[in-house]
């Protein structure tokens, strides 16, 4: 296999240069709402890192690192276009795209030699990207989809990193083993246990004991290191078999009230509903959430409800699992709203289908589907929107993030140390050049 996985540099703080070419060369900070209580860092430009920015940084650590910096506000209409801007350069080469996000984007150029090798495709994407879009990109190149994303970390702004099987051992195992995908912090602490700090270490330890000391997910892990990862990159069109649809979020704050987590169900359910329906998969009869606190500790319960494809319900059943499962009071970071048990569109009648209920709550959610299609997402939300400004800009429908399987298929979920059946996403409201 030949992959490129794209990473558009500081992509947010880029738009922002290229709608306003008077901060070229500046110090910026694209920053949420600080009246809405989202005034951290959600992207910088090269200067501002410079300065020792970071992402997740509240406006006033921002200015105190960086004096000059100019904060911007996001717009995420405009960043959703230019991200379909640049999918339509790469859809030059390959109709295998798999988003990783808004800025980020596997291909597999295997079957496109009449454009070049691998890293003749990577450099005419890069360049086709800054002179039509005036955007830079980093392209790693590789052989499985793992290496790729972490040869487009090597080097950076605009630059084609090289890993092949030939050099992947000096390149990749001196690298950290936090760096490796799907290496979190709760991960990396049992890996350091062992004196595992570094990719190479890893690739070199014992998988049957890397099994027995972190179950199925130390094998894959092992894999990963070893460049073993097989795992295809599916087209953006493509309707696969799916156990189940979902989407997740980690938010740059912790949410406490129970009016912004029900808020936050909405959003997810809207995405979850969207696809469920874009994939023809007919009605679900379970709804899962997915819970991570501000210690990192992760939550998941499940529940049956009547077969279902609407974002009110699957939003409600979800929000009505948090109520009663979630006690502990700790700050929530991050959710995840999945559903389950499709029917195809075989239908089994009951009284409950019957009433008429469910087909007039259907068609009022095809009727706002149909005038966010014309008019733009954003123009018309549900009323628990309003309560908080950047709620009404959130889009995690427009991103489908999948995550290299595992060893025998399945998909990493955002739970380490498990495993998942999922094809589910995760979005993060920041991005990182």
């Amino acid at each position: 296999m030949i992959i490129l996985h794209s990473d558009l540099n500081n992509f947010y703080a880029s738009v922002e240069r290229k709608l306003f070419p008077e901060l070229i060369g500046k110090p910026i900070a694209v920053c949420g709402d600080k009246q809405a209580r989202h005034g951290i860092v959600l992207a910088k430009s090269e200067e501002a890192k410079r300065c020792g920015v970071k992402t997740g940084d509240v406006i006033w650590e921002a200015k105190r690192k960086c004096p000059d910096i100019i904060i911007r506000p996001v717009r995420f209409s405009e960043y959703v276009r230019q991200s379909r801007a640049v999918r339509d350069i790469y859809a030059r080469y390959t109709d295998c795209i798999e988003p990783y996000g808004i800025d980020e984007c596997w291909l597999d150029v295997t079957h496109s030699g009449i454009f070049g090798d691998g890293e003749a495709i990577a450099e005419r994407i890069r360049r086709e990207i800054k002179e039509e879009l005036s955007l830079t990109v980093s392209v790693g190149v590789s052989f499985n989809k793992v290496f790729a994303k972490l040869a487009s970390d090597l080097k950076k702004p605009d630059a084609v990193t090289i890993v092949d099987e030939s050099n992947f051992r000096q390149k990749i195992f001196p690298l950290p083993v936090t760096d490796l995908l799907y290496v979190g912090r709760a991960t990396a602490k049992k890996l350091e246990k062992l004196g595992i700090c570094t990719i190479g270490a890893l690739a070199e330890a014992d998988p049957k004991f890397l099994s027995d000391y972190l179950g199925k997910w130390g094998v894959t892990l092992s894999a990963y290191a070893r460049g073993e990862d097989k795992s295809p990159v599916r087209n953006m069109n493509e309707h696969a078999d799916l156990k189940s649809v979902g989407n997740s979020l980690t938010y740059f704050e912790d949410v406490y009230r129970h009016e912004d987590i029900k808020r936050l169900l909405y959003v997810l359910s809207e995405s979850v509903s969207a696809r469920l329906k874009d994939a023809g998969l007919g009605k679900a009869d379970t709804v899962h959430l997915w819970v991570r606190d501000k210690d990192m500790k992760n939550y998941s319960w499940q529940t049956k409800v009547r077969p279902t494809a609407l974002c009110g319900e699957i939003a409600s059943a979800a929000f009505t699992l948090f109520c009663e499962r979630y006690v502990s009071g700790k700050g929530v970071r991050g959710l995840g709203v999945t559903v389950s048990g499709f029917d195809k569109g075989i239908e089994q009648l009951t009284l409950e289908s019957l009433d008429g209920n469910y087909d007039k709550k259907a068609r009022a959610e095809a009727a706002v589907s149909d005038i966010r299609k014309k008019y733009g997402y954003s123009k018309i939300q549900r009323g628990i929107m309003y309560e908080d400004r950047l709620s009404l800009q959130m889009d995690v429908r427009g991103e489908r993030l999948v995550r290299p399987a595992g060893l025998d298929g399945t998909i990493a979920s955002q739970d380490e140390g498990e495993l998942e059946r999922d094809r589910d996403g995760e979005t993060f409201f920041s991005e990182e050049g």
